[in-house]
């Protein structure tokens, strides 16, 4: 028997529509083009083991980790665009965990060794990017940003001589996870996971989660939508929140920390209407949206949005074209600094509307 434990088989469910409806399929092993068994996929169920998804054929484009649970509106979850179009099962792994991760390309410049997981690579090692690496034992999670959050990409053992090459031209990776035996991982923690522990309903916003609940691993959604934050008085990094059962959000998400503050979003039945500008406090070019958009410098040229005024609707921004990567909640009113609202150095580049679909 290998360090890979071959006894461990996952199964994931693929279905056509959301809420776990429509046709499904059964696949317990790797799956290059999903569209040989369904049309299109919106909701999936992890009964057992891990998965990478990925939205196009060939495990290509970009990649989401699954663990054990229901995904009942996965696109949502993930401010993902399109549907699943191929899986890979990840093996349950035992042995030790070895990666060297490389300044550059063709494993050029320095080079560190990793034994364990690492939160930002520019603390531990003072290392800017990473273009290859080797990974001699285990599977990997890498992420575009410090404490694993971002775009991810999964690395299982092999060489990597350039990540440019497989189609991550001007991605940098910043923190690394391994992917441990997570069976072991949820029974050390079933108080908190699978909607388990003490509970709280909510009904309005919450700026102090902890006057409830010392830490908060898990929710379900009954109706309506939210946006919750990872530090009190709805702030730090947002997550958009609809109907649904979220069991493990925080690797759902990519979150390093639990709830801590949460605001319900009211439905909207009017038009929508906010105005962008390209610099704080209204200046530069402005321009007026009454609709979704997935790419600012697509649609209007325009580089950059530093303030907002939110007149009609509520509205997530999304820090990539299409509504990827962070997202800020924008309800109506005036926002003339983005930078004095802790987002400095952030760049929102596609906005969508908020719509009653929750």
């Amino acid at each position: 028997m290998s360090n890979t434990d071959m006894g461990m088989r996952g199964k994931i469910i693929f279905y056509e529509e959301k809420n776990f409806q429509g046709r499904s399929y059964e696949c317990m092993n790797d799956c290059s083009d999903m569209s040989s068994y369904l049309s299109r996929c919106h909701s999936c169920r992890v009964d057992s083991g891990c998965f990478m998804v990925y939205d196009r054929t060939n495990y290509m484009g970009n990649q989401y980790f699954m663990r054990r649970g229901e995904y009942s509106d996965y696109m949502s979850m993930f401010g993902m665009r399109d549907c699943i179009r191929s899986c890979r099962m990840i093996p349950m792994y035992r042995g030790n965990y070895r990666m060297r991760i490389y300044e550059r390309e063709n494993f050029g410049g320095q080079m560190h060794e990793m034994m364990d997981d690492c939160d930002n690579i520019m603390d531990r090692y003072r290392m800017s990017d990473c273009q290859s690496c080797h990974v001699m034992d285990g599977h990997w999670l890498m992420y575009e940003q410090p404490h694993y959050k971002g775009r991810m990409m999964y690395m299982r053992p092999g060489e990597y001589k350039s990540f440019r090459e497989m189609g991550w031209s001007g991605m940098r990776f910043m923190s690394m996870r391994r992917i441990t035996d997570y069976r072991l991982y949820y029974n050390s923690v079933r108080d908190a996971l699978n909607f388990q522990g003490r509970s709280y309903e909510c009904m309005s916003d919450c700026a102090d989660m902890s006057t409830y609940l010392s830490r908060c691993h898990s929710c379900r959604v009954e109706s309506g939508c939210f946006m919750v934050y990872d530090r009190p008085n709805y702030m730090g990094n947002q997550y958009f929140m609809r109907r649904g059962e979220y069991s493990d959000y925080m690797n759902m998400m990519g979150m390093s920390g639990g709830i801590r503050s949460c605001r319900m979003i009211p439905m909207h039945r009017g038009q929508f209407r906010m105005r962008i500008y390209e610099r704080e406090n209204f200046g530069g070019q402005m321009h007026e949206m009454m609709d979704d958009c997935d790419n600012i410098m697509d649609r209007y040229r325009m580089s950059d949005c530093q303030s907002c005024n939110v007149m009609d609707g509520h509205w997530l921004m999304y820090e990539q074209p299409q509504y990827r990567g962070r997202m800020m909640y924008m309800r109506p009113g005036e926002y003339r600094s983005f930078r004095e609202m802790g987002w400095s150095g952030m760049r929102f580049m596609s906005m969508r509307r908020i719509t009653d679909m929750c």
